[in-house]
């Protein structure tokens, strides 16, 4: 349970900095993902989801 609350605060530490150091990029870049297919968003999901399992097993491995 930990672990999950400090990746949601380390989540919003990373969402908050981008919105705060370039607000109008955010812009830009929801129309590049509104430019992809569903198909295409579906697939940078899934890839975010399997990078960022990787990473949390990386850190839990290195923490032990």
């Amino acid at each position: 349970m930990t672990t999950l609350i400090l990746a949601i605060g380390l989540v919003l530490v990373i969402e908050g900095l981008a919105l705060a150091l370039a607000p109008s990029r955010i812009e830009t870049v929801l129309a590049m993902f509104a430019a992809l297919t569903i198909d295409q968003r579906r697939r940078l999901g899934l890839i975010a989801v399997a990078l960022g399992v990787a990473v949390v097993a990386i850190a839990k491995t290195l923490a032990a």
